[in-house]
């Protein structure tokens, strides 16, 4: 099993496509889903493929031809050679922004998804120690807001929003969210949590300061079915059409495309085992490192890269250690 984990996460700098193909719904190329959630991710295949695409330009530098196999597999006519050593997961969702009538948008999530996060980081803590501070910093504050205020249970009980002390998205006294008023709850947990937030997930850049400073600010964290909604009905969509390069005419379209917009933050988790090619030995941890020093922060991700879409940034966590292998004997 898995001896090395780590966790990717992964900023939206121009609205990201990742498509299921033609859908059946109002949206003709929907984004990939979960069934049950319908939480937005982006699925584990496409997030290894983007990662493959660009460790293979990096060949030669810090990373040899064997080894990039022995990491991410061999090609497919040889596929049954040996399976590749890196074991990407879904890319969740952490943090959808959403229009906000105070501040611009709020980033919004809700305490399920802080304590899937909060869960995905204990089963990695389990197997790599290092991760104990990381996750009980992220513990303690949401262990205040648990259960505090209680979900509302009816469309007659207050729609509530849990924000900052010093929230930047307070309008008088509600929190209004595209059209959708809620009535603030600031909390003292949500000022850490957005801090967490800022200090392990965001970019670490310069160009990244102002939002590492803002985050805390424009946090909300929302009621599940809340937060569900604007994830399944605040989604940006655009229309498209191809024109005929000759009579500049529609030749196909319209069309509507689904788009994670800008500033969506996302994680996933990246799972390693010793390498099995047979010209290779790296320990789990070492492929995790590998690919870490790799030094892969601004790419592309999902469909229709060449109108600048897709355009992320990478950031794993913790940034500065490699990830470390479970005890021998010990299974992941």
């Amino acid at each position: 099993m898995f001896e090395a984990s780590n966790l990717l996460f992964i900023y939206v700098e121009t609205p990201l496509h990742a498509g299921t193909g033609r859908g059946l719904g109002a949206v003709d190329l929907p984004i990939q889903r979960e069934r049950v959630t319908g939480y937005p991710i982006v699925q584990a295949s496409g997030l290894k493929g983007c990662l493959r695409t660009e460790a293979q330009g990096k060949i030669n530098q810090g990373l040899t031809q064997d080894e990039f196999f022995a990491i991410f597999g061999p090609e497919t006519d040889r596929a049954s050679d040996h399976a590749g050593a890196l074991s990407p997961g879904d890319a969740k969702i952490l943090l959808l922004p959403v229009r906000s009538l105070a501040g611009v948008f709020a980033w919004v999530t809700s305490r399920q998804v802080l304590e899937r996060l909060l869960r995905d980081l204990a089963a990695i803590k389990d197997r790599v120690p290092e991760f104990q501070s990381i996750h009980d910093d992220l513990q303690q504050p949401l262990e205040a807001i648990r259960t505090d205020p209680p979900e509302p249970r009816g469309d007659d009980e207050e729609r509530w929003a849990l924000v900052s002390e010093d929230t930047s998205v307070q309008a008088g006294d509600q929190v209004v969210l595209e059209e959708f008023a809620f009535t603030p709850k600031p909390k003292s947990a949500v000022g850490p949590i957005g801090q967490w937030l800022a200090n392990n997930a965001l970019p670490q850049s310069d160009e990244y300061k102002y939002w590492h400073d803002n985050l805390a600010q424009h946090l909300v964290i929302l009621p599940e079915d809340d937060f569900r909604d604007f994830c399944l009905f605040g989604i940006e969509v655009a229309t498209r059409v191809a024109l005929n390069q000759k009579t500049k005419t529609v030749a196909e379209g319209p069309w509507t495309e689904e788009y994670l917009p800008s500033d969506t933050l996302l994680y996933a988790p990246l799972h390693a085992s010793p390498s099995r090619a047979p010209r290779v030995s790296l320990t789990a941890a070492q492929v995790l490192e590998k690919v870490r020093t790799l030094g892969i922060t601004r790419t592309t991700l999902g469909g229709d890269e060449t109108v600048g879409r897709g355009i992320v940034y990478l950031r794993f966590l913790p940034p500065s250690a490699a990830a470390v292998s479970a005890p021998s004997g010990e299974e992941g």
